[in-house]
């Protein structure tokens, strides 16, 4: 547990340069939600979108420093390594997450004098999680696989295709097969968050377990 504290520590003073950042882009969200009222609905997805790819950015840093191979000769292992990873990403994307709903909520209540649904501020921001838990969940075994850059050409790639298959899926079916789309999205409605979260945490685990037979293997 000790090494696990050491490498999130690692990867907290890395990312300490963006900090500044980050309140920028804070503050250029409440700016633009604040003078436009339907913005406040896209915070929680640009926000942990954000987020999630910052926290990716501690693998180029690793790699430009050749880090692994200095840390592996401390007491730690490759599976910590990944696991210090899975911490950081997963806690960052949760952070924008309670950051986004405190934002929605304070511009909709004192700015534009409205009590905002629950449900309006929570799916977009489920929602977020798992966009970026899934760009994260392809992207880190890939940079384990084939390095930062690399690793990124083969997650756009990837990703696309995955795209490109899911709106095939959702045009036949819906086309084809006749399903009621208000009936799918009152589902979605009751039941959208707990399936978005299970579903958010089953990427993380597939991808956990592949990132960390991939890197056991990968001579360094």
């Amino acid at each position: 547990m000790r090494s696990i504290k050491g490498l999130i520590l690692k990867d907290l003073l890395n990312l300490s340069h963006y900090k500044t950042s980050l309140v920028i882009l804070v503050i250029a969200m409440i700016l633009i939600a604040t003078s436009q009222q339907g913005f406040t609905l896209y915070i929680p997805i640009m926000l942990i979108t954000m987020f999630g790819m910052i926290a990716l950015s501690t693998f180029s840093y690793d790699e430009m420093a050749k880090s692994d191979k200095y840390v592996l000769s401390l007491p730690s292992n490759k599976k910590e390594i990944v696991k210090s990873k899975y911490i950081v990403v997963i806690s960052f994307t949760i952070l924008a997450a309670i950051l986004s709903i405190i934002i929605s909520y304070v511009i909709s209540v004192y700015v534009y004098k409205q009590t905002p649904e629950l449900m309006g501020i929570l799916i977009p921001v489920f929602g977020g999680m798992f966009g970026i838990g899934l760009v994260t969940s392809i992207q880190i075994p890939s940079i384990y696989k084939w390095g930062a850059e690399r690793g990124r050409v083969q997650m756009f790639i990837m990703i696309i295709i995955l795209i490109s298959l899911i709106s095939a899926i959702i045009y036949f079916v819906t086309k084809n097969i006749g399903i009621d789309v208000n009936a799918v999205g009152k589902i979605f409605n009751n039941f959208g968050i707990p399936i978005l979260t299970l579903v958010t945490i089953i990427m993380y685990v597939i991808s956990y377990k592949v990132s960390c037979k991939i890197y056991s293997k990968k001579d360094l």
